[in-house]
């Protein structure tokens, strides 16, 4: 018999990498998925590179009576994503769910390929994908001997459509065949790994950081972002993002694993 309360999250322990935001207006994807965690009964670590951000983060969460602590970690560092995961199984016994949601693209010097520096390049690698693969390398171990775990990977549509900065695509687009590995590998551990692409997201990382590159108002670079979508030209918002990310992490989604899914707002079923 199905729970009688959804998504019911409490007891197990979930860790949200790039729990903080950039600075700018609105809700992070990160953060949205922290506080909706600990809102169904997850007891979350709030890791981020800015810890102010990700004591925000936690302040948000307890203010609402959730339980969470921050970490201090640098994704380009592996050291720093082990001692936090070693940090929360040592503070609450397990490792439940993993969520990974740190990435860069204008703000980490991105470009088109004919233009592309190495250190840039290098990067968005170091930051989008080999974080991942590390935090991943981390968890998994600890996730198999329980014999239980999930991992939510953030992608981009923009491994889908068209983009026009390569290293931001080539590592999402790594992302999902990263996840896909993940979830045949560890399926036998009772471990899922899903992967979500979100699309046009009203974020500060996606719209006040456009803003400040551009030399544009963030108004100017929200309507541009609102045209292009297909459901009621409108971004969608952290929650949406974060919403998904609920369902993939709970019991309702106990079959799913393996799965890319956009949030999107309809762009890539759009044909030319």
């Amino acid at each position: 018999m199905q729970n009688e309360k959804i998504y019911d999250l409490t007891g197990r322990t979930a860790i949200v990498v790039g729990a903080g935001q950039s600075p700018g207006e609105g809700m992070g994807n990160g953060r949205a998925s922290a506080l909706l965690y600990a809102r169904h009964g997850a007891r979350a670590l709030a890791v981020d590179r800015d810890f102010e951000q990700a004591q925000e983060t936690v302040q948000q969460i307890t203010e609402a009576g959730g339980i969470a602590e921050a970490c201090c970690a640098d994704v380009t560092e592996e050291a720093s994503l082990e001692s936090a995961i070693a940090s929360c199984r040592e503070r609450w016994g397990s490792v439940d769910i993993l969520h990974n949601n740190v990435g860069v693209s204008l703000a980490g010097g991105d470009a088109p390929v004919t233009e592309i520096t190495e250190e840039a390049f290098d990067r968005v690698v170091a930051i989008n994908l080999r974080g991942t693969v590390m935090a991943c390398k981390h968890a998994l171990p600890v996730m198999r001997e329980q014999k239980r775990g999930v991992i939510i990977n953030i992608s981009s549509m923009a491994a889908w459509v068209t983009y026009p900065l390569v290293a931001y695509k080539a590592t999402k687009s790594a992302m999902i065949a990263f996840t896909e590995q993940l979830a045949i590998q560890n399926a036998e551990y009772g471990i899922r790994a899903n992967v979500i692409l979100p699309g046009k997201i009203n974020t500060p990382m996606a719209v006040d950081t456009r803003a400040r590159v551009w030399g544009k108002t963030r108004a100017e670079v929200e309507a541009e972002r609102d045209a292009s979508v297909p459901l009621r030209k409108k971004m969608g918002t952290a929650w949406d993002v974060a919403n998904a990310a609920l369902f993939l992490a709970s019991d309702e989604a106990n079959f799913i694993t393996g799965v890319a899914l956009p949030v999107d707002g309809g762009a890539c079923v759009r044909v030319g």
